[in-house]
């Protein structure tokens, strides 16, 4: 069958996919079963590209201009273009309402909600280990891109931005703290439950599967810990959504 959507994702020396960001995307496409194609882009080629199709800016950098971030998605069938992997997602159940639902009926809400909360955990925690992990496998125009970007944000050097030592130590327990709060919010179905829903899974496991996709890519050492933690739940989520990994 013939690609329905243009995927856009970003290229490294990696080979498998490693943009948390991206894998959301390629989980809920591949969830679906929508024919799609991806298309490889450069870190640094996001905003001519975004612009090239006409996405939309998804967010604002810090003096106030527009930023182009990806996912995106070009749907051929309609013609819209779409950034930002949450309102992809509720495009695609609107879209096509005859595959399986990433939100289910009257929770885009709380789905939201959860996902604003848990990013505004993660993002001052596990960002200075995978940043850094991804500026080593993208090629040399996305490394001095997202130099650029990122430094700025942390105000040091790329190269000093994972911490060492001791706080090192101290650090990695606070992004283990991260999960095991996910981990008990899972657990509040009842234990043994799998997803956040309960027994199927929807976009904000996608989501959640998508961030481990990326420490298990770029900070491989990590990942051999984390997969241990809250009785293997991570590795788990990430082998139940194998099937859900093809890269067209």
């Amino acid at each position: 069958m013939s690609a329905q959507i243009l995927f856009y994702d970003i290229t490294s020396t990696n080979p498998t996919p490693w943009s948390g960001n991206t894998w959301k995307t390629r989980y809920a496409l591949n969830y679906k079963g929508i024919p799609y194609k991806t298309v490889w882009i450069e870190y640094s080629e996001i905003e001519a590209r975004s612009r090239e199709v006409g996405a939309s800016p998804t967010r604002k950098k810090p003096d106030g201009s527009p930023n182009w971030t990806l996912p995106m998605i070009h749907d051929l069938s309609t013609g819209a273009v779409v950034a930002d992997s949450t309102k992809i997602a509720a495009y695609l159940d609107a879209t096509y309402p005859d595959t399986p639902r990433l939100m289910p009926p009257g929770t885009t809400g709380l789905l939201r909600s959860f996902e604003a909360a848990a990013l505004s955990l993660l993002s001052p925690t596990l960002y200075q280990y995978i940043i850094p992990g991804t500026y080593k496998i993208l090629y040399p125009p996305g490394q001095a891109a997202l130099r650029r970007k990122r430094e700025a944000m942390f105000g040091k050097r790329m190269e000093d931005i994972t911490p060492k030592g001791e706080e090192d130590v101290i650090e990695w327990k606070k992004v283990k703290d991260v999960f095991g709060t996910m981990d008990e919010w899972i657990r509040a179905n009842g234990e043994g439950s799998a997803y956040i829903m309960g027994d199927a899974p929807c976009y904000v496991d996608m989501w959640m599967a998508a961030y481990v996709q990326w420490v298990k890519q770029v900070v491989p050492d990590k990942w051999e810990d984390m997969k241990l933690w809250h009785e293997g739940r991570w590795a788990t989520l990430l082998h139940d959504f194998e099937k859900y990994e093809t890269v067209v």
